[in-house]
């Protein structure tokens, strides 16, 4: 997924930036941050979008399941109609159109409810995927704040203590 290759992007950055002496601080630069944190925002409605998809594909495979039962009632109902001639038939008829009926409602049932069920585990799936990589994403660049802020807290110290240090020679 795209928000994994941009995690991928701001981790490599993190690891290839300049590196404060003596601290485990690092210097960062913030319009590449910027940059990939506009990234992320972009790539996540894509993933909002593959959700969408697989509701669609739910409805689909819903739909067919509602064909194939209403082809297999309406095949059940003409033979039904075909053997109305003879008593016996008639009752055998009526037997396998009811048979038939049942069928094809415990296989719409059946496959509406794994549509279903398909559907709910795929959604839960985008929904934890998605929520996963924003708690890294967030951890991630709480940290990188906290590294930015605190290399520009040592940065603001050294220039007062050059200042200091000039000013008393």
């Amino acid at each position: 997924m795209e928000i994994v290759n941009i995690i991928d992007r701001l981790e490599a950055l993190i690891s290839t930036s300049l590196k404060m002496p003596g601290t485990q601080r690092t210097l960062l630069d913030a319009n590449k941050v910027q940059e990939l944190m506009d990234q992320l925002r972009l790539s996540v409605p894509q993933d909002v979008k593959a959700a969408q998809e697989i509701l669609a594909k739910k409805d689909d495979i819903l739909n067919q399941a509602d064909g194939d039962r209403r082809r297999i009632k309406a095949q059940a109902e003409e033979e039904f109609r075909s053997r109305l001639n003879d008593t016996e038939v008639v009752r055998e008829a009526l037997k396998k159109s009811t048979e038939m009926l049942g069928e094809a409602e415990r296989k719409a049932s059946k496959t509406t409810g794994q549509a279903d069920v398909e559907a709910r585990t795929k959604i839960a799936e985008a929904d934890s995927y998605a929520a996963k990589t924003l708690r890294n994403l967030e951890r991630q660049l709480t940290s990188n704040l906290t590294s930015i802020r605190n290399g520009i807290s040592v940065l603001s110290g050294i220039d007062t203590y050059e200042v200091i240090a000039n000013g008393k020679k």
